[in-house]
């Protein structure tokens, strides 16, 4: 399949090299999470969704954050308007800060770190993504630990030959440059490309940012049997966003005010991966990624002084007292992943099985400053700083028994090792932390018609303690285990004539979560929070005509509820998770033209575990109103290398409460617009 990522890096696998006799044709690099391959996505026992690079730009999203919300079963809560701090939840998990989602890029894991602190600080540029996957079934176990929501992973663009210069203009000052470019050798054994994007905006509340991407892929092959693939990013990003949302009269009366003007929030991310894949002989591959990236992630804040309905107010700068505090974060992330798959007969009956071994290293600075020097400094007193670092290693099996051709059996268990290191650089306090977890599953596939192939599965998800809890300040090891979720999954997918369609239904029963407990010397940590989360989701799609079509799906939480512990009183619904979300879309395609026509809907939902209706004099309580948004896009093609297109998004200027969290009201996006065109050389 073209595009397709030959995965794998040389875990020995370069001893296995084969003369160059003649080589194949390259294929640049792109790892999948749900294979591409014909069937392939059918062997899988549990609900999955693929945003094809066509619906990418017929969806035409401001942010990858956008583009999920075209999926059902996913959550996706905009904070700064971009989507560059992702908040990303499945099937009525919290999307604060992703924590309970796994999250790859390329099949790589883009958090800042999967053992210490989790939160997404850093979501690639939309324009550099050519496709998304979205794994919500048991096979979420082969990647790791964070998987209880499920694995999102984004596929990046692979640098055509030639090239491509693709301009955008649009509302609030926002433009962008992208170009891309691409080659190869005259035997088409080796090549790679550039992409570089450069962005900025002013920002609908006045919150702008400027950033800056490059993306280098390049691979070759080595003989007829192996496949090296290499990829380098650099992102740069500097928003004049913050924590501080807007108060209740301050939504009504100026909502596209930044009522924190001078904070600002910078991202640097660098990464590289290298990719092998060795094809040990016709039903046998090895392949291995090895991957590292560094993240520098500050964040300077106003401090705050009080909060009123009408505003905040922030500590005065000039005097004695800290006024600005900058939280400060350094990542490195290191690791490398091998799996083996191999085809085999074995008691009359074919076997798919995979075999893999991942070792991780990750290591995080963590300081805290303040100063009294002016509302823009950005230097300060250091009162915190920690070095902390986790190392894992994990273990993992799964082999798909095809006892018919209609029929198979998937089982799987994953075994997860890790050990997590607190030190306090201040004053030389330190602990360590050690756990394994064992994460199995099972589901099952069975192809009842052409027309329709029935699933199911069981299989458990796990989050780790990250270090701020795992270890107490003083170095303490809390004995936590990791948070755990049972999930039970059944559903169908299939397509007829011109009707293609899919649902499942969902239970999860989330125990083990980690909830403050009170002791005589304060406050620690204790396994005890439990949530039920039961719920539909489903999709169907209808051509019209062969120009005309309709696409709708829809997910229904009745159950998120809290069952246990101090996360909030038990019979509550969870904040975050609205009983219903869906989208309908109206798609024409024909003679160089597409158009798309999306209503995407959300309703009411709470902002904290107390379900508070009314709200808050500071806004971060209350209900948040349901809502409906519009979008609508158009691309056109007026000969084969050129293309215009363009976007307007929140057509009817809907005013709503994207949420109140971290510290206030978040204004949903006013109506705003892109227009641009795109231009290949051949």
């Amino acid at each position: 399949m073209k595009n397709r990522l030959f995965v794998s890096l040389l875990i020995g696998a370069m001893g296995y090299a084969h003369s160059p006799l003649m080589a194949k044709e390259i294929e640049l690099p792109s790892i999948n999470v749900i294979d591409r391959q014909e069937g392939g996505a059918t062997s899988i026992p549990g609900a999955i969704d693929i945003i094809s690079p066509e619906e990418m730009e017929m969806i035409q999203p401001a942010s990858l954050q956008d583009a999920l919300k075209t999926v059902p079963g996913v959550n996706a809560r905009d904070e700064e308007g971009y989507g560059a701090i992702p908040n990303i939840g499945i099937r009525g998990l919290s999307p604060n800060r992703s924590t309970k989602v796994l999250i790859l890029e390329d099949g790589a894991p883009i958090q800042p770190s999967l053992f210490l602190s989790n939160a997404s600080y850093y979501s690639p540029p939309v324009e550099r993504i050519s496709s998304i996957e979205v794994l919500k079934g048991a096979t979420g176990l082969r990647y790791g630990p964070n998987t209880i929501g499920g694995v999102i992973n984004y596929q990046s663009k692979t640098p055509l030959k030639d090239g491509i210069v693709k301009g955008k203009l649009g509302s609030h000052g926002y433009r962008l440059l992208e170009l891309e470019a691409g080659t190869s050798s005259e035997q088409k054994s080796m090549g790679g490309g550039i992409n570089l994007i450069t962005s900025e905006a002013n920002g609908f509340r006045n919150n702008g940012y400027r950033m800056n991407d490059i993306l280098v892929k390049g691979g070759m092959a080595i003989g007829q049997s192996q496949w090296l693939g290499l990829k380098l990013t650099r992102y740069e990003n500097e928003i004049n966003t913050s924590y501080v949302g807007l108060r209740p009269d301050e939504f009504i009366h100026t909502p596209t005010k930044n009522p924190a003007p001078d904070d600002q929030f910078l991202s640097n991310r660098t990464s590289f991966d290298i990719n092998h894949e060795l094809e040990i002989d016709t039903s046998t591959k090895l392949k291995t990624l090895m991957y590292w990236s560094q993240l520098e992630r500050n964040f300077w804040r106003r401090d705050v002084a009080s909060k009123t309905r009408q505003g905040t107010s922030f500590v005065d700068c000039g005097g004695t007292a800290y006024c600005v505090t900058g939280r400060n974060r350094n990542f490195d992330m290191l690791g490398i992943d091998s799996r083996l798959f191999t085809n085999y007969q074995a008691f009359g009956i074919q076997n798919e099985s995979e075999i893999g071994v991942r070792l991780h290293s990750e290591t995080m600075s963590n300081k805290t400053e303040r100063s009294n020097a002016g509302p823009r400094a950005r230097t300060g007193v250091i009162t915190g700083n920690e070095n902390n670092d986790a190392k894992a290693v994990a273990l993992y099996l799964q082999n798909r028994f095809l006892f018919t051709d209609q029929f198979a059996v998937t089982p799987g268990v994953r075994v997860e090792s890790y050990r997590q290191n607190r030190k306090n650089e201040m004053n030389g306090v330190q602990g360590q932390a050690n756990n394994t977890e064992l994460v199995p599953g099972i589901g099952a596939t069975w192809q009842l018609a052409p027309e329709l192939q029935l699933y199911s599965s069981v299989y458990k998800g796990f989050a780790p303690a990250m270090i701020s809890a795992a270890i107490s300040g003083d170095g303490v090891d809390q004995k936590l285990d990791a948070e755990r979720s049972m999930n039970i999954e059944f559903g169908f997918r299939g397509q007829a004539q011109k009707w293609t369609y899919e649902g499942a239904a969902f239970r999860m029963d989330f125990s083990n979560q980690i909830v403050n407990q009170a002791l005589s010397g304060g406050i620690s940590k204790t396994n005890g929070g439990q949530s039920l989360h039961q719920g539909a989701e489903g999709a169907l799609g209808y051509a019209i005509t062969s120009a005309w079509s309709v696409l709708a799906n829809a997910t229904y939480i009745p159950v998120a509820e809290f069952k246990g512990g101090t996360l909030g009183p038990i019979g509550n619904r969870i904040p975050y998770t609205p009983k219903l979300t869906g989208n309908l879309g109206l798609n024409y395609s024909k003679d160089g033209l597409k158009s798309f026509l999306n209503a995407y809907h959300v309703s009411s939902q709470y902002a904290d575990s107390v379900n508070t209706v009314e709200e808050s004099n500071d806004g971060t309580k209350g209900l948040i109103p349901s809502f409906t948004t519009l979008n609508w896009s158009i691309v056109y093609s007026p000969q084969k290398d050129l293309k215009l297109f363009g976007v307007v998004r929140n057509l009817f200027d809907k005013k709503f409460i994207s949420g109140r969290s971290p510290d206030g009201i978040f204004p949903g996006a006013e109506r705003n617009f892109e227009i641009g065109l795109a231009y290949q050389f051949y």
